[in-house]
């Protein structure tokens, strides 16, 4: 038997053929029909340690050696493309293999014949990729551990900016892109990227174990994390995160790293970025060149595999991109008032003391309580001092007070009394601003509904006949002892008494020599 491997080693090192005849001892006609049929088959070296040349041979010239075979060779190209196919198994192959050879009248490989023969075929030709990974059935995602120097223009200092990683594990198919940090706002906008960018969905998304991704992965169960959870919905996709410390479950997207971290971090190591935008802009020219380069062991390139085997299979885009969001929980302190992480929102205020939910998009701010929106707010872009408060959350004590003006305490001083409206004036215009008096004028009014019309408007006038400042301290005192009436009426609300002394026994009791 001719020495096939060694035949393909020496044309891989570009010996002569005239060298390959004398080094192998084989005719010229046999080094070159073992050269063509390889090169018909798309057989290549190097390849793997455990291929025997018998194997080859029966790879290379099907039945050529072997006279009378009574069992039909498999159609082994064909078998490759219909397992890249969704639902497609070997058993399926196998039982439609067995019935053409039944209707011909020839006798098929039994099914674990027939599963090794492809096997040894695939590992030959280097063809296993399609075996592990169904087109479109799967997208693997990772930071890369390397970083890209961001330089500030007028300081010089310089950030790192973070290369995010998306691969379809079937044709390789790469997307890549930068941020200034790694947190859920930039990982679910890079997975909306690489959606768009795929032109399609998975039917599987399966990242690394950062806090992004998942807030457990235990033996038993795993927690996805919300917001992440929310995108897999939107897209109709599935989250299988990978085993804790078990980078092998996405090998696809461990290699795309370390092939990126050549072809595109390393490649651009010599150009300084004064801001990711420009950084992005020349990781999408390198990342058209990297799905752009031919396969070293096989026909075809990233972008031709993902056109022809993978794209058709994916699971079609949502009219509208998914809006990122990201949720949190927090405690309603006193103020009822929740924050974005910049500026402040108001919920309802019954609901200080308790846990909600925070739901944050780059234009809307939500709070959920158990499960039901309370507050919904537009998202200031900007750092604001003021909250952002909707009356309807606020005590109504809290919302007379907002609804307060001069114009009103005015007209309401001038239905009580001109004594009232001098007081009341007098709030209003002893401070630097009207709102400074809003809070006595407040006080006033509840006075008035306590005591009624008439007796602040007395209180008022008592107070301003001995008083150029009142106060409303003063104007409650008397209004707390009855001071704000007339003498006489006093006099007449006390109860008679023939003893006006108030002495329960009289004088006569204490008289000496007088009776008990």
């Amino acid at each position: 038997m001719p020495n096939y491997l060694e035949i393909l080693r020496l044309d891989s090192l570009n010996h002569s053929q005239r060298t390959i005849e004398s080094t192998v001892h084989c005719s010229r006609h046999t080094v070159r029909s073992v050269l063509q049929a390889a090169k018909e088959k798309q057989i290549a070296w190097p390849l793997d340690d455990d291929i025997t040349n018998a194997e080859l041979e029966e790879i290379l010239f099907p039945g050529k050696y072997k006279s009378g075979c009574r069992y039909v060779e498999p159609d082994y190209p064909y078998i490759h493309r219909e397992l890249a196919k969704p639902g497609v198994t070997m058993a399926l192959l196998w039982e439609e293999y067995c019935r053409k050879c039944h209707e011909a009248g020839e006798t098929p490989y039994m099914s674990t014949q027939f599963g090794d023969k492809y096997r040894r075929w695939a590992r030959v030709t280097k063809a296993t990729m399609r075996i592990q990974h169904k087109p479109g059935d799967a997208m693997q995602v990772d930071w890369a551990g390397d970083t890209l120097p961001v330089y500030d223009l007028v300081t010089g200092k310089q950030s790192p900016a973070y290369l995010f990683m998306a691969v379809l594990p079937c044709s390789c198919y790469t997307y890549a892109e930068v941020c200034e940090d790694m947190k859920t706002e930039n990982w679910l906008s890079c997975h909306v990227h690489a959606f768009q960018y795929f032109g399609g969905v998975t039917r599987l998304l399966i990242p690394d174990n950062c806090k992004t991704a998942t807030t457990a992965n235990t033996r038993y169960e795993t927690v996805l994390n919300r917001s992440y959870q929310e995108l897999a919905e939107y897209y109709g996709t599935a989250i299988v995160p990978a085993r804790v410390r078990k980078p092998q479950d996405k090998s696809a997207a461990e290699a795309s790293v370390r092939f990126a971290q050549t072809w595109i971090i390393a490649a651009l190591r010599e150009r300084k970025f004064f801001s990711i935008r420009e950084m992005n802009e020349a990781i999408a020219e390198k990342l058209e060149e990297l799905n752009n380069r031919p396969f070293q062991r096989m026909a075809g390139t990233r972008r031709s595999a993902w056109l022809e085997e993978e794209k058709p299979y994916m699971l079609p885009l949502p009219a509208v991109p998914f809006e990122a969001a990201v949720w949190s929980v927090a405690k309603v302190p006193n103020d009822y008032l929740v924050s974005d992480g910049r500026n402040k929102y108001s919920v309802p205020y019954n609901l200080i003391g308790e846990k909600v939910d925070i739901r944050v998009t780059k234009t809307a701010v939500e709070v959920f309580y158990h499960g039901s929106r309370v507050a919904s707010h537009r998202r200031l872009q900007t750092l604001q001092r003021e909250p952002l408060v909707k009356l309807e959350h606020m005590p109504l004590a809290h919302q007379k007070y907002l609804t307060y003006n001069a114009e009103d305490f005015s007209r309401w001083a001038m239905s009580i009394g001109p004594m009232t409206e001098k007081v009341v004036q007098h709030f209003l215009t002893s401070g630097v601003a009207p709102e400074q008096g809003y809070k006595a004028c407040a006080s006033l009014k509840k006075l008035g509904e306590r005591y009624g019309r008439e007796r602040l408007e007395n209180a008022c006038g008592r107070i301003l006949a001995y008083s150029t400042t009142p106060s409303v301290r003063n104007i409650s005192s008397l209004l707390k002892n009855g001071q704000d009436r007339p003498a006489k009426v006093a006099e007449q609300d006390k109860p008679a008494d023939s003893n006006r002394f108030g002495i329960t026994r009289g004088a006569s009791y204490f008289q000496k020599g007088g009776e008990g």
